[in-house]
């Protein structure tokens, strides 16, 4: 974050709930939206819908020296709602069904996005939805397009149709000691490709008008530090590809992983091998 707070050309999917473009926190962001059944922005301030996205989009172009993380402030946000607004709640972990999810990651992709954000449980699912699923993480494959996702929030052993495709990196949530939060779901596949990044205590974004400012956790919250630290490596290395990027971030601790923990994310580790590579 030192280096680079991004570039508007690196654009973030998020998959998620709506924003609050107006936040004042979020007004000079660089945000665009998908076109879809759902509106980008947010309509009822208090749903769960819009608190999620305007928190994950806090954590990552909010503005920088503000109380939000704010990673890569001045990489583009492209918005895809995937959450109605109407469920209210802070703690409650939005979910989708696998295709509502498979198109929102094919028109996020379509639209321009090169990384994709998705703090998403899976919901329903059905044998036809998960190969729709299946189906659009091989066209981010065959697009060059990195897929950022959450393990989950039961503390469960195990994997979903999501966190087990070999291109995803799925997610789990640490404290601010880098210890795993107990709720984390593991699994052989989490284990071998994902991370863990802060996911316990954080600050962000709110759409409280009055305090505008939320502490939450969960592995929805960790996704986006890991999503922000890629952005700023491809800011960084322009020219390197979504594999380069992907390993760099993914195999910093070394490829022979046997544990259903994923190691801590190391973006300097990533940084340095990627500054070796594009020497």
């Amino acid at each position: 974050m030192e280096l680079t707070s991004g570039r508007p050309e690196v654009v973030v999917g998020l998959i998620d709930g709506s924003v609050l473009k107006q936040h004042p926190e979020l007004v000079s962001a660089n945000i665009r939206e998908v076109s879809g059944n759902l509106s980008g922005q947010c309509v009822q301030a208090s749903s769960t819908a819009c608190i999620h996205g305007t928190f994950v989009a806090g954590i990552l172009v909010g503005t920088r020296n503000s109380l939000a993380p704010a990673i890569c402030s001045n990489c583009t946000l492209l918005v895809r709602p995937i959450f109605a607004e109407t469920l209210s709640g802070k703690e409650q972990m939005p979910s989708a069904t696998p295709s509502d999810l498979a198109t929102a990651i094919i028109e996020s992709i379509d639209a321009g996005a090169r990384i994709l954000n998705m703090s998403v449980a899976i919901a329903q699912p059905s044998s036809q939805g998960e190969r729709e699923l299946q189906e659009a993480l091989d066209y981010a494959i065959s697009r060059g397009v990195i897929a950022v996702v959450a393990s989950g929030n039961q503390g469960t052993l195990g994997s979903s149709a999501i966190t087990r495709h070999p291109w995803v990196i799925p997610v789990v949530a640490c404290d601010l000691q880098g210890r795993l939060v107990s709720y984390s779901n593991l699994g052989s596949s989490i284990g071998r490709r994902g991370l863990s990044a802060p996911g316990d205590q954080i600050t962000s974004l709110g759409t409280d008008e009055k305090t505008l400012t939320l502490t939450l956790g969960g592995t929805s919250v960790a996704v986006p530090f890991v999503t922000g630290a890629i952005a700023l490596l491809w800011s960084q290395f322009p020219t390197a590809t979504a594999t380069e990027i992907q390993l760099a971030v993914t195999q910093s601790h070394g490829s022979r992983r046997t544990t259903v923990v994923p190691p801590l994310l190391d973006a300097w580790a990533a940084y340095q091998i990627m500054a070796k590579s594009h020497a």
